[in-house]
């Protein structure tokens, strides 16, 4: 409720509030986390498959999404939290 009240607050002075959640995207740094585990190629095959879309999302997937969320496009959205999951998130 965070990004709904601060743009109750923001918008008024043309400010939008827009956020991200990522899921699993594959960066040097989930692949680091998930080479931590005893087996790496079972780990990461399990948080895939945890994951409705049987994928990590990849940066450019990202990017596209948060440059979508910043262009005209998106000027009437506010008040958002957008997950980037690959459906993975469970609520609202």
């Amino acid at each position: 409720m965070a990004a709904k009240t601060l743009a109750d607050e923001l918008g008024p002075r043309g400010i939008r509030v827009l956020g991200l959640l990522p899921g699993r995207i594959d960066t040097d740094r989930v692949r680091e986390l998930d080479s931590l585990a005893p087996d790496p190629a079972a780990a990461r095959e399990s948080a895939a498959a945890a994951i409705p879309l049987r994928r990590y999302g990849t940066p450019e997937e990202f990017g596209r999404t948060a440059a979508f969320l910043l262009s005209p496009a998106a000027s009437y959205l506010t008040g958002l939290m957008v997950p980037v999951d690959g459906g993975a998130t469970r609520g609202l």
